[in-house]
């Protein structure tokens, strides 16, 4: 899956008449990109959730037949609904028992796909969840390789999984993830909601594991971002 359909305010004026996805990026579309990378880890169905400029992915996509590729629309024209209502919407269009690999439409990054599913794989593992040593405010606490809880720097809000959590590590998610089949039959939350708040909600129960990733995970977010991006010296 993809996450597509955010609004992508931050990125304004380029979304003044464009979605986040078809923000270009060395002349290149960020979601092309991220399908780019899906087909290399050969994934049986693309889902794409969608909102802002929601007609213009529709034409963007026919335009390229697809990539080649299975994709299926999740749409959420009448409400956006976060990550995770963005998940539990799109549940029923996932093939049946099989874990489902999740890419922001806004990260830039050279993570090894087929490592992270892998590790996944080879764990067993009910979701894994990329991250880095931490840098921003907003962190996940790992305890073992983990998930105990979410805290931020800032202000000091923590939302704890268990005891684990006063002696875990600090890192940032990257906004890439698998879940297991079992994870999204299990989801606790409705309606609107962040998947790291359903993370945090299902680890006092499943265990959350980490992938960590030291390489480039960029947050095209921003113009100045996209500015940044355009200047570096190599193209992923």
């Amino acid at each position: 899956m993809i996450f597509a359909a955010g609004l992508g305010t931050r990125l304004r004026p380029l979304t003044d008449d464009r979605p986040k996805a078809l923000v270009e990026l060395n002349g290149k579309a960020l979601l092309e990109r991220v399908i780019g990378r899906m087909k290399e880890v050969k994934v049986e169905r693309l889902v794409i959730n969608i909102h802002h400029f929601a007609d213009q992915i529709k034409i963007f996509l026919r335009e390229h037949e697809n990539f080649g590729m299975d994709i299926v629309l999740s749409e959420e024209r009448e409400k956006l609904l976060d990550t995770g209502g963005g998940v539990l919407k799109a549940r029923d269009l996932f093939l049946p028992d099989t874990p489902v690999l999740i890419h922001n439409v806004d990260i830039l990054t050279d993570l090894d796909l087929n490592a992270l599913i892998r590790q996944h794989e080879e764990h067993d593992a009910y979701a894994t969840l990329v991250v880095k040593p931490c840098l921003a405010d907003r962190v996940l606490k790992f305890n073992g390789g983990i998930l105990k809880g979410w805290e931020n720097k800032r202000t000091g809000e923590q939302k704890i999984v268990d005891d684990g959590f006063y002696k875990a590590k600090e890192y940032n998610y990257c906004g890439m993830q698998v879940l297991s089949s079992e994870y999204l039959h299990n989801m606790i939350h409705g309606d609107v909601f962040s998947i790291i708040d359903e993370h945090l909600a299902q680890a006092k129960n499943h265990p959350i594991e980490l992938f960590q990733h030291d390489g480039l995970a960029f947050d095209l977010g921003t113009p100045e971002a996209i500015k940044e991006a355009n200047g570096m010296i190599y193209d992923l």
